[in-house]
């Protein structure tokens, strides 16, 4: 029996409380992760590691950890979060009293200022291991270096072969090596296996994890009727084949590419009203199944491949072009930020940790940094113009008449692409001393990174070099582009990275709990072409994929945040499909692919959500509610909140309430059933599987009771609110 709907036909004038994250604890955003890392960490190591890191602990204090800052030394808590003012850290790098750190001479202002926003923030501190003092001289990568897990060569064998677990007269095959793997790991540990879900329970959870929509009673009942031995193999095809596939798969990628349609400040005036068609190229290649090679290449240097530019896959470009701009004249952070969101989301690495110093951790140089910048300040923006049917206008524009009036903002806005150029001339960068523009180092050739190459890297020799760049990344050769992909599917579809941390793959990040299962499955995914289509498939067919939510009573002890797979874990819709799944059930949802964006904003807008636009400088309050990424920074996985004010909004919200009402009046047009009926009906298309008797008697015994004073929707339409914010329609098991 659900462990929320019950309660809630019963109390019935309040909605349910949600359920706790799945993953209880702190967790830190992305934006933050990434400030802490970049500004924060780096402060930290040069100026306060001396002595009071590792075995030095001068006053009885450490700061290389947030739970020691919490503990503090001698004269009690360093920090305070949220309370800078009153932090003990602050007020001494502020020099406010005797302590006054570091002694020999008090940090720059713009630095005391960074630590105090660090703690104003919660002092936000991203897991991972307790980070040592790098004791070498001088950038070189070392033998020990090049034997982190994630720079080592695929390796993916021998897989372990298991009979299958029913498999008594060897007539049945060996399971997938997905499964075989994830055996494995728990008959090491001796912990069992969750069940397989029911088959209710299984579509709804693959119509979700491949379309963002909840499955109609048509297809729950295609799939139950089919006894054949391949019915979920058919199920799963299907839904692949939906157009609704790339809507749901772009929208993933889309938060590592930190989409948005407009800056983050006022001062800037480019916007990106024709952003959506990057949005729409994405989700026309995922329904393609576009290899993840060409998607790497197009998204890239779409402008730099052979052949005449062709408009569709110029679209990929922004990737890049849709970024951030920083007023100012500050292009080096402009140059940043396409450094980070090129090696977070292709790479898994915080290459842009290299801009100011040699990364502390991993094996990256200030010359990895500005080889790469060299390659983007090679670069820079420009608009396609478009005609009406969506070809390149190759109109010369007029020339520049100095006495001409400015251009009528009411005139109709001629469509354009927004993507690169290379400029006219490529250059090298030279390293930014500390950072500083203005204290240059030596030259950089625009290349690849080192430690990635098996030999000395080769320069660059081609324009820019983004389309040398892009091969670099998809060569076999190179380990990270492939595994760092098809963690990101398997967190997708498992709600947690076989790496958890699926942008950093060094040695600050998690490692891989399954390491052999992550080459092997990076393995076949290139063996495959890098069809996203075929992984996804290879993986849902496995027991693993399949299993239940519910653990087995020895896994929930032994393996409680279910690190080894023991069961699938139960997920919580994002904003996208939760708002969809609304409007789908309440039979209003407008299913048109594509097209430019809408505003969030008004309520009787029937598009998928993804359509809505995205806003870098007033984010709708829709998607800043319920945990969207901030589009200003690469996103990797969504955080999962449960807030007071997500509940009011379910009660409150004119969206919830219309499709209350339209989800009542689709209920009550059900030909030739009586009440109870349908109610059955009702929760079968909102939870996807059969009512429950005790559910059944509840809901009539409300719905006959007189209407409370004041109320301003139906019975009916009450009840239809319960089902569309209940636990149970949020939740994916």
């Amino acid at each position: 029996m659900p462990r929320t709907l019950l309660l809630s036909i019963a109390g019935m004038v309040c909605l349910p409380l949600p359920l706790l994250a799945a993953n209880p604890g702190d967790t830190v955003s992305p934006a933050d992760a990434t400030f802490f890392e970049k500004q924060i960490r780096p402060l930290l190591i040069d100026h306060c590691y001396s002595c009071h890191a590792d075995a030095k602990q001068r006053g009885g204090l450490r700061v290389d950890s947030r739970q020691a800052l919490l503990d503090g030394g001698d004269t009690g808590p360093a920090i305070i979060p949220g309370k800078a003012k009153d932090s003990r850290f602050i007020q001494a790098v502020q020099y406010h009293g005797e302590l006054q750190m570091p002694p020999k001479q008090k940090l720059p202002a713009e630095q005391i200022a960074l630590l105090t926003q660090w703690v104003e923030r919660g002092a936000p501190w991203p897991a991972s291991p307790i980070a040592k003092v790098p004791t070498k001289q001088g950038f070189a990568i070392s033998a020990e270096d090049r034997q982190h897990w994630a720079f080592r060569p695929l390796n993916p064998g021998p897989v372990p072969t298991i009979p299958s677990a029913n498999n008594t007269t060897t007539k049945e095959p060996a399971m997938s090596p997905i499964d075989a793997s994830i055996r494995a790991s728990l008959d090491a540990k001796n912990v069992p296996m969750a069940q397989p879900a029911d088959r209710r329970t299984l579509i709804r959870r693959v119509a979700f994890d491949l379309t963002g929509l909840p499955p109609t009673l048509d297809e729950i009942q295609q799939f139950l009727n089919d006894a054949s031995p391949d019915a979920v193999a058919k199920m799963i095809d299907r839904y692949l084949a939906s157009p609704h596939f790339g809507e749901r798969w772009a929208r993933h990628w889309l938060d590592v590419a930190r989409y948005g349609e407009d800056q983050a400040h006022t001062f800037q005036a480019r916007q990106y009203p024709d952003g959506f068609r990057y949005r729409d190229y994405l989700i026309e290649a995922y329904n393609a199944d576009v290899p993840f090679q060409q998607l790497v290449r197009e998204q890239l240097a779409a402008d730099l491949l052979p052949g005449e530019p062709d408009p569709k896959r110029l679209r990929a470009l922004g990737f890049f072009s849709l970024g951030p701009v920083y007023y100012g004249g500050a292009v080096h952070d402009e140059i940043d930020d396409r450094i980070d969101t090129l090696t977070r989301g292709f790479l898994g690495l915080t290459v842009s940790c290299a801009r100011c110093h040699d990364h502390k951790f991993d094996p990256i140089g200030t010359t990895d940094y500005y080889a790469l910048a060299g390659v983007f300040a090679s670069t820079e923006y420009r608009e396609v113009p478009l005609l009406p049917n969506g070809e390149i206008d190759t109109t010369p524009p007029p020339p520049k008449d100095p006495k001409a009036k400015k251009p009528d903002p009411k005139a109709p806005r001629k469509p354009v692409i927004h993507a690169l150029k290379d400029k006219p001339k490529a250059a090298n960068s030279r390293v930014h001393l500390r950072g500083n523009p203005a204290n240059l180092g030596a030259e950089v050739p625009r290349r690849f990174i080192q430690v990635l190459c098996s030999t000395e890297p080769v320069a660059f020799q081609k324009g820019s070099g983004r389309l040398e760049l892009a091969e670099s990344i998809v060569d076999p050769k190179n380990p990270l582009a492939a595994r760092v992909y098809v963690n990101r599917i398997w967190a997708h579809l498992f709600g947690r990275g076989i790496v958890a941390t699926p942008s950093n793959f060094g040695r600050t990040g998690a490692e891989p709990t399954h390491p052999q299962l992550l080459d092997w499955l990076a393995t076949s995914f290139l063996a495959n072409g890098g069809s996203t289509k075929k992984l996804i498939r290879q993986v849902m067919l496995t027991q693993s994929y399949q299993m239940s939510s519910v653990p087995h009573p020895q896994a929930a002890e032994q393996d409680a945040a279910n690190q080894l797979f023991s069961r699938q874990n139960r997920k919580r819709l994002e904003v996208e499909p939760f708002r969809d799944a609304m409007l789908a059930v309440a039979g209003k949802l407008d299913g048109a692919i594509g097209g430019p964006s809408f505003d969030l904003s008004n309520e009787s807008q029937a598009r998928r959500t993804m359509y809505g636009a995205v806003s870098r400088h007033n984010l709708d309050p829709l998607l800043r509610l319920f945990d969207f990424p901030d589009p200003n920074v690469p996103g990797d996985q969504r955080a999962v909140t449960t807030v007071p004010l997500q509940q009011l909004y379910a009660l409150n919200s004119p969206f919830v309430i219309r499709q209350a009402k339209s989800f009542a009046a689709r209920i009550q047009a059900v030909p030739n059933l009586d009440d109870a009926a349908r109610i059955r009906w009702a929760i079968e298309v909102a939870f996807a599987r059969s009512a429950h008797t005790r559910e059944v008697e509840l809901a009539l015994a409300y719905l006959q009771a007189p209407n409370p004073a004041g109320a301003k929707l139906s019975a009916w339409e009450r009840f239809a609110q319960v089902l569309l914010t209940a636990n149970e329609f949020q939740m994916i098991d």
